[in-house]
């Protein structure tokens, strides 16, 4: 029971849930033709210098009252949680519901904490209130992978891509 109550603090503590005032996105416009992400996807841009894993999935609603609580489980059916230091980072968008959330695995939150989210979240939504979609995905996920680099650098000796790089599409 301690372990679930600690789960379940970790993810009040780890997930930013925040209603955002988005008309349209459309997730096309971050990837190819195909529906797949180019060789050099600000994804994989954000991963080249370190250890960690960040992953974006988008799907038009949230099948929870609370968008954290649907990034921790698709965060676990992803296997983020498996990361060999703890550093998955998902970012959670529900196109038609205009939510989205935040959800940092506990090797990350140590490092960069409360702050550090509620900041990234409140740029990622200056930008889609301006209409700047893609602009404000992306720059979370620079912003994700700079932070990953200073706590969790790459080293080329150990180092694996332990995730996929796309974009993970729901229904």
């Amino acid at each position: 029971a301690e372990h679930a109550a600690a789960e379940e603090n970790r993810v009040l503590v780890l997930g930013l849930a925040h209603q955002a005032d988005v008309r349209v996105v459309r997730a096309g416009a971050a990837v190819g033709a195909a529906g797949h992400v180019n060789r050099d996807s600000f994804l994989q841009q954000a991963e080249l210098r370190t250890s960690g894993e960040i992953r974006l999935y988008i799907e038009s609603k949230c099948e929870m009252v609370n968008p954290v609580h649907r990034a921790k489980e698709i965060f676990h059916q992803l296997k983020m949680d498996q990361t060999a230091s703890r550093n998955g980072v998902l970012l959670y968008l529900a196109m038609d519901d205009h939510q989205l959330a935040v959800y940092g695995d506990e090797g990350i939150h140590e490092k960069v904490g409360y702050d550090f989210w509620n900041k990234e979240v409140a740029l990622m939504l200056s930008e889609f209130k301006k209409q700047h979609f893609v602009e404000g995905i992306a720059q979370i996920i620079k912003d994700i992978g700079e932070a990953l680099v200073t706590h969790f650098p790459y080293d080329g000796t150990t180092d694996k891509n332990e995730l996929p790089d796309d974009i993970v599409f729901g229904k």
